[in-house]
């Protein structure tokens, strides 16, 4: 600049008022993981400069709808791990609908080899199971009358389970009257003693009427369990009725719901359970024969909201799960829910026909489906596009959809 002439220093007084409070930012954190996403913490604090020093503020002084996120994802680098699949499995029927499976394995294609699934935990697998068919049945062709064509040759035992799977899809989540859900077929009056008696096959069923009378004495089974459900909104209660439980040989019943947990087996009779939501499992352990309880059960109206108002109860043994639900002023951070509960003896499937949860580019760890094995706890967590297939351990599950 020496050619150039130098301009006269100048001392110009300035505004020394303080400046509005703004939101300041400390540099994040580590990565939560090591590799693919994660999440890193950063301390964000409200400041106000006061004749040039820093000042700490409440946070209510700094406008909340420009406050950044304390959490922000972050991603060190793509992980090296993935899923492997082995082939499908032939049809297992040579007639008719069967499935097919494939074994999975967890991949590092840097070497080539399968190392621990423990390494792969974070990413979604794609279905192990799928329904096939092998074209169909030579007793399928056969018939009589106008009707013929197409039927199946139904055994008493098939015809069974049709029957009950018929009385089971009237319903499917239970957000219907007491009046509409069919009575429980489990127990009978005698209308000359009574007295309950008990029909078979009590154990391992689920009762969803308003109020009954359940009978677990002289169960052939070691362990019996029943389950009660009821809509969303209400609570289960049971009273113990009579019991005849051995506890000095270790007999015991277990109460469960998604709020409460409960064992005994001294002083049951006239003993109150509240559930707390409106699920409730209950398991018998016996050792000697002809020995168990009798309850008796009703539902209220919930105490307390234990629920989103977005959240779904099924209950029946198929259905289609559908979200969002928006709802009218619903704020956008409410995880909305689905409970799903089927009868002890069976097991839960969940398939994903479609998924979207946004641009590969844009996904945030906080857009994701989380499923939950209430019998474990273990849950799951799926993002992106990938279709998945899901089964449960026990008979209750739940699945939660992050924004």
């Amino acid at each position: 600049c020496h050619p150039v002439p130098k301009p006269e220093s100048k001392t110009e007084a300035c505004d020394l008022s303080p400046c509005p409070p703004r939101w300041k930012v400390t540099p994040a954190g580590p990565c939560s993981s090591s590799c693919g996403l994660g999440l890193a913490v950063q301390l964000v604090t409200c400041v106000q400069i006061r004749q040039g020093k820093e000042i700490l503020l409440e946070e209510r002084l700094c406008p909340v709808a420009e406050k950044p996120l304390t959490s922000v994802p972050c991603l060190i680098r793509m992980c090296s791990y993935e899923w492997s699949f082995s082939e499908w499995t032939e049809c297992s029927t040579s007639c008719g609908n069967g499935i097919q499976t494939r074994q999975d394995f967890c991949f590092n294609p840097l070497t080539r080899k399968h190392v621990n699934p423990i390494f792969c935990r974070r990413f979604p697998k794609a279905i192990v199971v799928r329904g096939c068919s092998a074209g169909p049945c030579p007793e399928q062709a056969v018939g009589t009358g106008s009707h013929g064509a197409g039927l199946q040759t139904v055994t008493p035992a098939a015809r069974l389970t049709t029957a009950a799977t018929a009385e089971e899809a009237r319903y499917k989540d239970l957000d219907v009257p007491p009046s509409a859900v069919p009575a429980v077929p489990q127990e009978q009056t005698n209308t000359s003693g009574g007295e309950v008696s008990l029909l078979l096959y009590v154990c391992g069923k689920l009762f969803l009427n308003a109020t009954g009378i359940i009978n677990m004495t002289g169960v052939k089974s070691s362990d019996c369990t029943v389950a009660i459900g009821r809509p969303l909104r209400e609570e289960i209660t049971v009273s113990i009725l009579e019991s005849s439980l051995n506890c000095s040989a270790g007999e015991v019943v277990l109460f469960s719901g998604r709020m409460m947990w409960r064992t005994g087996c001294r002083n049951l009779p006239l003993s109150l359970i509240n559930s707390r939501t409106n699920t409730l499992i209950v398991k018998q352990r016996v050792l000697l024969p002809g020995n168990g309880i009798i309850l008796q059960y009703n539902s209220r109206t919930a105490t307390k909201k234990y629920y989103q108002d977005c959240d779904k109860q099924l209950f029946g043994p198929q259905g289609e799960i559908v979200n969002p639900v928006q709802l009218p002023d619903q704020r956008q951070e409410v995880v909305c829910r689905t409970f799903i509960n089927v009868a002890p003896r069976h097991r839960i499937a969940i398939r994903a026909l479609y998924i979207d949860l946004g641009n590969e580019s844009n996904q945030t760890h906080f857009n994701y489906i989380l499923v939950r094995d209430v019998s474990t706890m273990k849950t799951m967590v799926f993002h992106g596009k990938q279709q998945f297939f899901w089964q449960s351990t026990g008979s209750q599950a739940e699945i939660e959809f992050h924004e």
